[in-house]
């Protein structure tokens, strides 16, 4: 290291200046010739330290130093502060006089703290200092790189750099130094890894930085390098960046398997060579797991595997299986204790408690380090995940259990929430069908197909509706409804209105007072429940035998029609009536005449509405879904909603469509009878020669004895005219109407009563039967099955 004294001056043993170097020159401004010959005194300041001086000299111990600073008086006639150190000359006589070295006081201070710095770097600096020469030798380093090395000092001057230190990869480093010798240009935050001889069993990350050493005539040195370990903020900082991977890539989906999955996704191979997660069988069917700890042997089902190998073969069971864990289990026991397991070694006494399939991996996998963690949320166990290490060395630390606790954490919540989101998507579902029509059966009046979709977010559930219902004298009701909102609360709304429309269905009242009634139990239900916003509703009631369909609406789309050739139309001549809840306002009904073959389609607004598209394209689009209407209606019914409904639908949709019948004139017989009693026996021989003729001899019997109660009821208690009707459907259905509109009722007559037994035997020979009124009077009907008829005549015929 250069002197921190510049100037050199000679006094002698009278205090007089005798030499006088040029640095002195620069230093103070005075040339030798002034000061030579001159009390060195002279050139104080200060008077104090004038005298302080001469007092001194004669005092002064021989052959002692002075070391010290004082104010010199400057040529230009300032004052400087010159540090000053002041050693006795000797000569054979004694001494001779004094050797002052002088410098500026600040350049000395600077001096001494640049000394005081290169000391601490290479005796006390954390960081790790090498010097090397042009050879990338080593030429000095510092205590920090001797510990780390594990090789004394004096052993690695003049080794070449990365001696002492076989688990660190230095071409890479070599070749980076060689550029920065060759270049000058230094580098800065350069990483690399490894394994040091101190810690040979953990992977280590250095940050360093190197730069040219030159000296005054710029003649290159060597290269001086510094770097500091980094690991534990490199893998804070890993870890920070494999949970915010997992937050993103977790919980995508409310799926419980596909969620077990994406937490073994996310970890591997960052976090672990192989990871299994483990849920347990109530989590997976998303059912609620028993609250607490649980005990015992339990069964749980792999859902998700990940591993660094394709296909996971270091995993012992495959994904859907079913894994049984044991008591004194790690696995086990994390889901008794809510605690996580780390096993570090094999050799310990807990590796010997698994189960001998994940043994025999272990063993074939060389899998050295395990950690076991619960997967739990709001204190209930849905399951346990496994990370696995054997291509990474490193085994795993308290560092790698708190990062692992974290993603199943995270997941775990992801987990829970899927679990329950299944369980009522399966409520809402089981809702949903239970209020739906599961199978709508065969009327020979129309043949149906129909689609149920709920909106995509709302868990299975929403209040669209439809119905196909039977009515009296063959003929049909087609139902489709819309109740304002979604999800589970629109459904049992909708469920109470489908109840009501088939009590009234089964009064065979006309559609405009059926919507009139439903209107008033929508008012009621929105004072009972303000949630309650109201709904939409087309009610129509198709006759085969007339071919006549009447319609009525509350604020429903309207529906369309297809003619047999084709021909796409839209009722919007239906009164549109206002939609259910309003209260107070009058509904109309509007009647058409359809060709056999005619198809219905009732739908709601979900089909034709999409967010930012006009309602008229959305009606062109359905127009042009119908134009090929001679296809099977499933068929039809499956395009339509392919071409028509987003994936992403924001809205319920249902879509009913219906093919017109018509029930052939040789299967309706109808005759008009006075009031006179005497003549209900020839409404018998009527019937009977009819029932010959459509080949229902078997239900002859029955049907006279029903028709004779009937008649003779409307004769005795009615007025006129009195019509007998017999229709051959897929049942025999006897109608005998009047011009009275009083109620029949059924009762059960007492021992002693002659009469009141009509509408009772009518009732128990019947499959069904009831009463509808009209403008003109009302019809009392039966129904038989012609099904049992057949299989009489067929065990008749296998008799003979």
């Amino acid at each position: 290291m250069q002197s921190r004294y510049t100037a050199t001056v000679f006094v002698d043993a009278k205090g007089t200046v005798s030499l006088w170097s040029p640095q002195a020159q620069a230093l103070l401004g005075h040339p030798a010739e002034e000061v030579c010959g001159r009390p060195a005194t002279d050139l104080l300041a200060r008077q104090e330290d004038r005298e302080a001086a001469l007092a001194a000299r004669g005092l002064q111990p021989a052959g002692q130093c002075w070391n010290g600073v004082l104010a010199l008086r400057h040529r230009a006639g300032h004052e400087v502060q010159i540090s000053l150190r002041v050693r006795p000359v000797l000569c054979a006589q004694g001494q001779a006089g004094w050797s002052v070295d002088a410098a500026d006081a600040r350049q000395v201070e600077q001096a001494e703290v640049d000394r005081a710095i290169l000391e601490a770097l290479f005796s006390q600096s954390p960081i790790s200092i090498t010097v090397l020469d042009t050879e990338l030798r080593y030429l000095r380093l510092n205590a920090t790189t001797e510990r780390d090395a594990t090789v004394a000092a004096e052993q690695l001057i003049g080794r070449r750099v990365g001696y002492g230190a076989p688990g660190l990869d230095f071409q890479a480093i070599e070749e980076l130094l060689c550029q920065v010798r060759d270049t000058g240009e230094p580098a800065i935050g350069f990483q690399f890894h490894g394994r040091p001889p101190s810690d040979p069993d953990r992977w280590h990350v250095w940050s360093g930085s190197c730069f040219r050493l030159t000296d005054s005539a710029d003649r290159v040195l060597g290269v001086c390098q510094t770097y500091v370990d980094i690991t534990e903020g490199w893998q804070a900082q890993r870890r920070l960046a494999l949970l915010t991977d997992a937050g993103a890539r977790i919980g995508t989906a409310l799926d419980v398997v596909r969620t077990a999955q994406e937490l073994a996704d996310t970890g591997v191979p960052g976090l672990a060579d192989i990871i299994v997660v483990d849920l347990l069988e109530t989590t997976v069917r998303g059912e609620e797991p028993p609250p607490g700890p649980v005990g015992g042997q339990w069964l749980l089902r792999r859902a998700g595997i990940r591993s660094i190998h394709e296909d996971a073969p270091a995993a012992a069971h495959a994904l859907g299986d079913r894994v049984a864990v044991h008591p004194g289990t790690p696995q086990l026991r994390c889901l008794e204790t809510g605690q996580s397991v780390l096993m570090r070694t094999p050799d310990a006494d807990e590796w010997s408690t698994l189960d001998t399939r994940i043994i025999e991996k272990i063993r074939e996998f060389k899998i050295h380090s395990l950690m076991m963690v619960p997967l739990q949320a709001r204190g209930i166990a849905l399951g346990v995940a496994t990370f696995g290490r054997y291509r990474e060395a490193q085994p795993y630390d308290e560092g790698d259990l708190a990062l692992a606790e974290d993603f199943c954490s995270r997941a775990a919540v992801s987990i829970d929430n899927a679990r329950r989101y299944t369980r009522e998507h399966t409520t809402a579902v089981a809702l949903q069908r239970s209020l739906l029509p599961h199978d709508v059966p065969r009327y020979p009046a129309v043949e149906t197909a129909y689609r149920y979709l709920p909106a995509a977010t709302h868990a299975g559930a929403g209040g669209d509706w439809f119905d196909v219902l039977p009515l009296s004298g063959a003929r049909v009701a087609l139902v489709v409804g819309d109740v304002c909102g979604h999800g589970l609360h629109a459904a049992a709304i909708m469920g109470r209105l489908r109840t009501a429309v088939h009590t009234l269905a089964d009064l065979d009242l006309d559609p405009d007072e059926v919507l009139t009634q439903l209107d008033d139990l929508v008012v009621r239900l929105a004072e009972e429940d303000p949630d309650c916003e109201g709904s939409t509703c087309l009610y129509a009631v198709y006759d085969p035998i007339s071919r006549i369909c009447t319609f009525a609406r509350a604020g429903h789309p309207p529906p369309a029609l297809v003619q047999p050739d084709g021909a796409v139309e839209f009722l919007d001549d239906i009164p549109a009536g206002p939609p259910l809840g309003l209260g107070g306002l009058p509904f109309e009904t509007a009647q058409r005449h359809l060709a056999e073959g005619t198809l219905l389609a009732l739908y709601t607004d979900g089909l034709i509405q999409a967010p930012g598209r006009n309602i008229d394209v959305g009606f062109d689009r359905l127009a042009a879904s119908l134009a090929h209407c001679s296809r099977p209606l499933d068929q039809l019914c499956d395009a339509m909603v392919t071409s028509l409904v987003p994936e992403h639908r924001p809205d319920d949709v249902a879509l009913l469509l219906a093919r017109t019948h018509a029930l052939a004139d040789d299967r309706v017989a109808s005759w008009e009878l006075p009031l006179d009693p005497a003549l209900v026996g020839h409404a018998r021989v009527l019937a009977g020669r009819q029932l010959d003729a459509w080949g229902l001899e078997s239900l002859t019997f029955t049907s006279e004895l029903i028709i004779s109660e009937l008649v003779t009821n409307a004769i005795r208690y009615a007025r006129a005219p009195i019509v007998l009707r017999l229709i051959h459907a897929d049942s025999l259905i006897c109608e005998v109407s009047d011009g009275s509109l009083s109620a029949p009722h059924l009762r059960r007559a007492r021992y002693n009563e002659l009469g009141g037994r009509g509408l009772f035997l009518v009732a128990q020979l019947a499959s069904r039967w009831g009463t509808r009124y009209n403008r003109d009077g009302k019809t009392i009907w039966a129904e038989q099955s012609t099904e049992v008829a057949g299989l009489i005549v067929e065990t008749s015929l296998s008799s003979s």
